[in-house]
């Protein structure tokens, strides 16, 4: 395969990645390392360091979209990156010390836990009406809209215990590059009572912010590779942008589901590898 045809599957890969990633607020970068790992044969490290630069590229894409759709709560989200870039610069600094199995466990094992707080709140989607006094002081709480075109009003509960998750998420997502969106839509969804389309949206707008915190670290690495990481970039970014347009006509259920779908392949991917199954 020539370079031109290698550089094209990677685009028309990142670019199912960036839709996905998208539409359930977790980010390409989730799908990324084990695409470029499981898929491609990259090292994890290279593939961290082209899935730190589409992760920015995700949040740039979607972001956006979201702010205009009225789905991104801003405020909440500037409020909880305070925990998200100093756990993101800490993890970075941690990578290059930890051997890639283990990054392959933890990563699998993260996403795989993930999935038992999210599976509680399925079929349920009321939105919490009481404030903890932090969000309240704050003013986090908000509305948004639903497919119908109703604004639906919602609360924000257990803001010190999202805070905490934040700078969690943060670290791994240092550690791992993958913007960390599943950490943060659960700690928003689970922690916080965030409806599910106002988790994804805040997720992806945190997101960039975050992988920039740790973006620096890679590159003066040299865990970038430009011939990997610019056409993933690219793919991710459109990818990104098609998601983004389709959030607010899909019902809450039915992202919930299919957020929970990619976790658990991913999750045994990741975990089979880092024990060396193939």
């Amino acid at each position: 395969m020539s370079l031109g045809e290698f550089s094209l599957v990677l685009f028309v890969a990142a670019v199912g990645a960036g839709l996905l990633g998208a539409l359930v607020g977790i980010g390409g970068g989730i799908l990324i390392v084990p695409l470029l790992t499981l898929a491609f044969g990259f090292n994890i490290h290279v593939a961290i360091g082209a899935s730190i630069v589409s992760v920015i590229a995700t949040s740039s894409g979607a972001a956006a979209a979201y702010v205009r759709d009225h789905l991104t709560n801003i405020r909440i989200g500037m409020f909880l990156e305070l925990a998200t870039t100093t756990g993101a610069a800490s993890g970075a600094v941690i990578a290059g010390l930890v051997n890639s199995r283990v990054l392959f466990l933890l990563f699998g094992a993260v996403l795989l836990l993930s999935l038992v707080p999210m599976l509680r709140r399925l079929g349920s989607e009321e939105a919490v009406v009481t404030n903890h006094p932090l969000a309240e002081a704050f003013r986090l709480h908000g509305a948004y809209p639903e497919a119908d075109g109703r604004l639906v009003p919602y609360g924000v509960k257990g803001v010190p215990g999202g805070f905490v998750m934040m700078y969690i998420a943060g670290l791994v997502s240092g550690l791992l590059g993958i913007g960390s969106g599943a950490l943060k839509v659960l700690a928003m969804d689970t922690t916080m009572g965030l409806p599910i389309k106002v988790s994804s949206a805040t997720s992806n707008f945190m997101i960039g912010v975050t992988a920039a915190a740790s973006a620096g670290i890679y590159f003066w690495r040299g865990d970038v590779t430009p011939l990997v990481a610019g056409p993933v970039a690219l793919g991710v970014l459109l990818g990104a942008t098609i998601g983004a347009r389709f959030l607010v006509t899909f019902r809450s259920e039915t992202i919930r589901l299919l957020f929970m779908a990619v976790l658990a392949v991913v999750s045994v991917e990741m975990l089979l590898r880092g024990a060396g199954v193939a």
